[in-house]
């Protein structure tokens, strides 16, 4: 029987994949950090599944994390994803240190504890970014496109990238690099902007007062669904040979056309007047204020432009994404008028 671990299981990407793992007849170990608040909403359905576990652990305790290998290192095929991070890039100005203990150093962390267990049966799966490419040098970004990080998110994810490579060159370990680009539901945390979006949506339905608050809404991002995301996942974990891959769509929409189309959505269509941090979004047909412009939203380095080549992914795993960007955008949007 095939074993998983998935750190960060409460989140997104965790529930998902959660739920991929148990469709395939997996064992499912869900490791979640301890939290005087449940965050179990997002895999409340399938916690009383009977290949399901969950463990208590801190990715920022070494003994933790050998506690938790020690209990499973018996397996015959292990398979490990470590999907955990402080994974707001916003939040990560405010709380740099945090975020490179968790992000950058819960990677090493987990790496070293396979290594010195000796867990040769294992085979590590690293969640990694295309916030890596920030100030992109190239576009589209591929596997080969030089790194640029723009935040301090970034920079802890791009050391946890060549840890994990540096782990499989020098120790002989199945590790691999999934460069997920954007990949949003109607899971995504509500920090966010394509949920603060939907939910703000939902907000402004229902109190004739409400205004939405936004950044940079000429950001261009390469916006997928997380349900094709983690499928692609489980793919580099069952190749031979380990290698990195991005997972993206290949096209690129802005924050502004993401408002648009979820405002659609509910039958109303968006006029913009003005510019810069006094542009303002308005029903088109009664005039009602929809949007505005708050510059404390603002990334103090912003990345104005992601788009990924998965061409390597299509190729060698097989991979593509099949939900597309106005369905992904219906879905959240239709999730949060409930």
């Amino acid at each position: 029987m095939k074993v998983a671990v998935i750190t960060g299981v409460t989140g997104q990407d965790g529930s998902y994949l959660s739920e991929l793992l148990l469709e395939k007849g997996y064992i499912v170990y869900g490791l979640t950090r301890r939290s005087s608040i449940s965050k179990f909403e997002r895999i409340a359905h399938i916690i009383t599944h009977p290949n399901f576990i969950i463990k208590e652990y801190d990715l920022t305790d070494m003994v933790s994390i050998m506690n938790v290998l020690k209990t499973i290192s018996s397996y015959s095929v292990l398979e490990i994803y470590n999907l955990a991070a402080q994974s707001h890039v916003g939040l990560s100005f405010e709380q740099p240190e945090n975020t490179v203990l968790v992000d950058g150093l819960g990677c090493l962390k987990i790496l070293e504890a396979i290594r010195l267990l000796n867990m040769k049966n294992v085979k590590f799966y690293q969640a990694s970014t295309s916030e890596l490419y920030g100030k992109v040098q190239e576009t589209p970004q591929t596997e080969t496109t030089p790194f640029y990080p723009r935040s301090p998110y970034g920079v802890a994810k791009l050391y946890a990238f060549w840890i994990t490579k540096n782990y499989r060159e020098s120790y002989n370990m199945f590790a691999c690099n999934g460069i997920l680009f954007n990949h949003e539901s109607e899971r995504r945390g509500v920090e966010f902007v394509t949920r603060k979006i939907t939910t703000g949506i939902s907000k402004c339905m229902k109190n004739p007062n409400h205004v939405i608050s936004l950044g940079n809404i000429d950001s261009k991002r390469d916006w997928g669904h997380a349900k094709d995301f983690v499928y692609g996942m489980w793919l580099m974990m069952q190749k031979n040979i380990p290698c990195d891959y991005v997972l993206s769509t290949g096209e690129t929409h802005t924050v502004r056309e993401f408002v648009e189309k979820a405002f659609l959505v509910m039958n109303i269509d968006i006029r913009w007047e003005g510019s810069g941090v006094n542009e303002k979004g308005y029903d088109s047909k009664s005039g009602r204020l929809l949007v505005d412009i708050n510059p404390e939203f603002y990334r103090p380095a912003e990345v104005d432009l992601l788009i990924g080549d998965h061409t390597k992914a299509q190729t060698e795993l097989g991979w593509s994404p099949r939900i597309k960007f106005d369905e992904l955008v219906r879905e959240m949007t239709l999730f949060d008028q409930i």
